[in-house]
């Protein structure tokens, strides 16, 4: 019986029927794990982008648009309008617009005010119009559903609404008329 059990597996060690099955099965997660994960983070490097150029673009109109009073709904509509990559960009995005003064540090908060599922519309956080020659913070922060959910690096980078945030941040100075 145990002399049958050995040549059966002796028998079995020598065929080689099945070894690119194993191989397969050993690499091809490790496999698709990296092209998930590079798709992912590729997704989200043009969405980052073009959230950052839409923030300049839109500032640059407000500095040589002198004497047009934009406010908040005219800024997000135009920085909507420019990332086109972004998903119902006007309701995953928050605009945060605060002056700053030139010889102070930093006001604005460290944790930018992206949008939450979880919670009822809150009304704008902070946004301040300049007056001229005042310096300004302009912050965008959108809410990006990952491409992957299910993959490591979409459940990485996810928050409990199956989000992750994309800031924007940007100072200019108000031109004068």
């Amino acid at each position: 019986m145990i002399k049958g059990l050995i040549s059966n597996l002796q028998r079995f060690r020598r065929r080689e029927n099945g070894t690119a099955t194993i191989e397969f099965v050993i690499v091809f997660p490790a496999f698709m794990f990296l092209v998930l994960s590079g798709v992912e983070l590729a997704l989200m490097t043009l969405k980052h982008a073009q959230l950052e150029r839409a923030v300049d673009l839109t500032v640059r109109d407000i500095r040589l648009n002198t004497g047009a009073n934009m406010q908040h709904d005219d800024i997000k509509r135009f920085i909507c309008d420019r990332a086109t990559f972004i998903s119902d960009c006007s309701a995953n995005m928050r605009l945060e617009m605060v002056r700053q003064d030139p010889f102070a540090q930093v006001t604005i908060p460290a944790e930018p005010d992206c949008t939450d599922l979880s919670e009822e519309v809150r009304p704008v956080r902070a946004f301040h119009n300049g007056q001229e020659n005042e310096l300004m913070v302009l912050r965008a922060c959108a809410k990006i559903n990952p491409v992957f959910p299910t993959s490591a690096m979409g459940k990485a980078l996810a928050n409990a609404e199956g989000q992750y945030a994309l800031t924007a941040t940007t100072v200019f100075v108000q031109e004068p008329i």
